[in-house]
């Protein structure tokens, strides 16, 4: 299984960029989600997407302005981010588990891609 994050970059505070996570090596998963790690900080959840039902978590301070997706044709997975403040600035990574369980821990994901840095100045 593998999991291949893009389209981080350089943002201005008050930005959107949309990230995609593309699956390959395995059709089915129950959960894909996000996570984020800024610097000196620990990992954390930032959202999750049921495969098939669609249905979306969020962690809190994410909610209103940052949005789950995904495409089961492509196998792929999106997170749209609006309202970037300087604070959203960390590696971005994606993961995804077949145990059918929704985890906001990074120890409930199997597979992980290889992160994507977002940068917001302001």
């Amino acid at each position: 299984v593998q999991l291949q994050a893009s389209g981080g970059g350089l943002v201005q505070a008050g930005g959107s960029l949309r990230l995609s996570c593309a699956a390959s090596g395995r059709t089915w998963y129950y959960v894909m989600g996000w996570f984020r790690q800024a610097p000196g900080k620990e990992r954390e959840f930032v959202a999750a997407i049921t495969w098939r039902a669609g249905k979306k978590y969020y962690a809190d301070d994410m909610k209103g302005r940052f949005t789950i997706s995904r495409d089961g044709a492509l196998n792929t997975a999106y997170l749209e981010m609006n309202s970037l403040k300087p604070e959203d600035t960390a590696v971005y990574y994606c993961a995804a588990d077949s145990r059918f369980v929704v985890s906001n821990r990074d120890d409930g994901y199997e597979y992980w891609g290889q992160g994507t840095l977002v940068t917001v100045s302001s």
